[in-house]
């Protein structure tokens, strides 16, 4: 990862957001003490008050959420260095987190679950934390991305390793939301897979900020980029159905595709006009389409930030900026068709019907009394249907300057003012040149343009497979036998002699081997030795990952001499669940509460069956269950059958294990 101490601009912010988070959190528990008190005392004194004391804590809540938003659109600073006259992007501040301590817990579940010497993985651990700590200031390219994706990755070995179904080992994981500022703690490993995934992408959408938008090349890494995170927001959607942070909720997660998807759109029309836009009838006519369709993806992305719930937590500058572009690439669309209208008249060698046609393709329908071809013909017609399109764009443009006024975050951004402003003065000198002293008689409505896109833009899946990592704790053997959901019988020291020649037993399966049809009358049954044991050792020499030959091999080598085995036995467990569980989750009024537990087990009538409840972190896309609320936490279902399945580093819980 970057250097945690350098002061470049993206790591100010981030430290301020680190900053902001801790306030928050100290407002939060002083509201949520007060309101406490408020429903404890009687006394009308004290009533008082503590309501005054909450009128300013949330006072103090109001204007720190202010200044996170402030955080979340200083987008300058992720900007490309080089000078530019673009509209910025959005990009996403990566979510903070604080330290976790992986050394004692997972050193007494290696001892206790897998009967090993725990101090032989000192250093595994560590390489462990390092990774996490280098994962909080990943580098802003395809290195922090890879690196992340690493993380990701070895979380799905940790999980199969040391995070059993049936209780927690004591790793306590907290997350701020990255637009309240509000810590989410839980001892459940779903919760940091989910946050990497949202700083993965996240981390895309500043790679692709920080594009060149002034090259073929730049433009195009930015459309990727764009699309990438796109895709990493989509997949933490469908994964994680249930998550108890609101940065990471379905609607949430659904209006930032969104918005990714619509700048990967406008990274596209940029990439078609930087060339240059020929004064050209047929370029212009395609010209028009496709900025017709950003204004329309910008559209509906105004729409979806301004619905409930995502409303009251999404950046009130972002709403605003959706809603400027959109009004100014519409502008730009009734710009262009004026163009269209006012500088190309029919000439004789012209194609009339190939115009004809083009033109239509821009209306679902025409000004009542006027038609394609005759419009195309009539010169009067033409140029008051051009002047009112520019009446249009400069409606829009004027709007567009107008919400960006009234945006304090936004009108400090002086590039937006000057494209804003260099687009209207634009239009408005194309109507000056169209102006004429019959103006008054032009009663004509510009139509609405139909947007039309020859580019495709869709969301890019994250590529996990193209990452190869290594299991940090590859030593404790296949994943297959040695996860954490199974458990062990500490491993038995058996003496074998050879009986002329014969072993009594057989050996099965791949790694480790097993033993197989024991003769129950041989040396090694008297010793201890029993059908399905699995050998991890030859006399010293570990041979968890080795296969029937190379263990027979090892044990023709010893020839007549006594040979040492160790070998484990498979314990049955019950796949029961903890009935107490607990999150720590504190926010903003009317969304969090500051302690949830779950109901106790010896409250409910023995008699009476535990209804299934969701939990609020699920994977696999199998569930679409709508869960109660995200603020009551489930009760875990005892006894809830485990199938068996392969392991692999992707294996998660079951949705009914408990995530508390």
């Amino acid at each position: 990862g970057c250097n945690p101490l350098a002061e470049t601009g993206r790591s100010k912010l981030q430290n301020q957001r680190a900053v902001l988070n801790q306030q928050i959190l100290r407002a939060v528990r002083m509201r949520a003490g007060a309101e406490n008190l408020l429903r404890a005392t009687t006394n009308n004194k004290v009533r008082e008050q503590v309501l005054l004391e909450l009128s300013f804590v949330n006072s103090d809540l109001q204007i720190l959420k202010e200044e996170l938003e402030g955080l979340n659109i200083s987008v300058e600073v992720y900007q490309n260095a080089e000078e530019t006259f673009s509209i910025p992007l959005v990009p996403l501040g990566l979510k903070e987190t604080k330290d976790v301590d992986f050394t004692l817990p997972l050193k007494d579940f290696i001892l206790e679950h897998y009967s090993q010497d725990s101090s032989e993985y000192e250093d595994e651990i560590a390489d462990l934390m390092d990774l996490r700590q280098a994962c909080r200031t990943p580098s802003r390219d395809e290195a922090g991305i890879e690196m992340l994706i690493s993380y990701f990755l070895q979380l799905g070995y940790v999980e199969n390793r040391f995070f059993p179904p049936t209780r927690h080992i004591g790793v306590l994981f907290t997350w701020y939301d990255s637009f309240t500022g509000v810590p989410v703690c839980q001892q459940n490993l779903l919760l940091e897979k989910a946050s990497v995934l949202f700083n993965i992408g996240a981390l895309y959408t500043q790679i692709g900020t920080r594009c060149n938008r002034q090259t073929q090349a730049g433009l195009e890494n930015a459309v990727e980029a764009f699309q990438k995170a796109a895709g990493v927001l989509s997949y933490l959607k469908e994964t994680f159905t249930h998550t108890p942070s609101y940065d990471m909720s379905p609607a949430m997660l659904n209006v930032l595709v969104k918005m990714m998807l619509a700048q990967a759109r406008e990274c596209v029309f940029e990439q078609i006009g930087l060339s240059g836009i020929r004064n050209e009838f047929f370029t212009l006519v395609k010209m028009t389409q496709e900025v017709a369709k950003v204004g329309e993806v910008y559209v509906l992305v105004n729409t979806a930030m301004n619905q409930e719930p995502v409303k009251e937590n999404i950046p009130y500058s972002w709403s605003k900026l959706a809603q400027i572009k959109s009004d100014h690439y519409k502008a730009l669309a009734h710009y262009f068709i004026a163009t269209i209208l006012c500088d190309h008249e029919l000439q004789p060698g012209d194609d009339e019907d190939q115009q004809e046609k083009a033109l239509s393709q821009l209306y679902d329908h025409v000004p009542e009394g006027l038609m394609v071809l005759a419009v195309l013909k009539d010169k009067v017609q033409r140029k008051q249907l051009g002047k009112a399109h520019l009446r249009k764009a400069i409606v829009y443009h004027e709007e567009a300057l107008r919400v960006c006024g009234l945006c304090k975050k936004l009108r400090n951004i002086e590039v937006l003012q000057e494209v804003l402003t260099a687009a209207h003065k634009r239009s408005l000198l194309k109507y000056a040149q169209q102006e004429t002293e019959d103006d008054f008689l032009s009663l004509i409505q510009a139509p609405d343009i139909l947007p039309k896109t020859e580019h495709k833009i869709e969301t890019i899946a994250p590529q996990f497979s193209k990452v190869k990592v290594k299991d940090f704790f590859h030593k404790l053997g296949p994943l297959t036998v040695f996860s954490a959901k199974q458990r062990w019988t500490a491993p038995r020291t058996i003496c074998l002699h050879h009986e002329a020649g014969e072993l009594g037993f057989s050996l099965k399966g791949g790694s480790p081997v097993q033993i197989y049809c024991l003769d129950p009358v041989c040396s090694a049954a008297s010793a201890g030795l029993k059908e399905g044991d699995y050998i991890v050792s030859v006399d010293g020499v570990d041979c968890k990952w080795l296969g029937v030959n190379e263990v027979l091999e090892k044990l023709r080598s010893v020839g007549k001499q006594p040979i040492e085995l160790e070998v484990i036995s498979c314990q049955d467990t019950a796949a029961s669940l903890h009935s107490k569980s607990a999150t720590y989750s504190v926010g903003m009024q009317k969304t969090y509460s500051l302690i949830c537990l779950a109901m106790d087990e010896d409250k409910i009538d023995q008699t009476k069956k535990a209804p299934l409840k969701l939990p609020f972190l699920s994977w696999g896309t199998k569930n679409r269950q709508k869960a109660a609320s995200t603020l009551c936490l489930p009760s875990a279902v005892a006894g809830s059958s485990q199938n068996k399945k392969k392991l692999s580093p992707f294996t998660l819980l079951n949705t009914e294990s408990s995530l508390y």
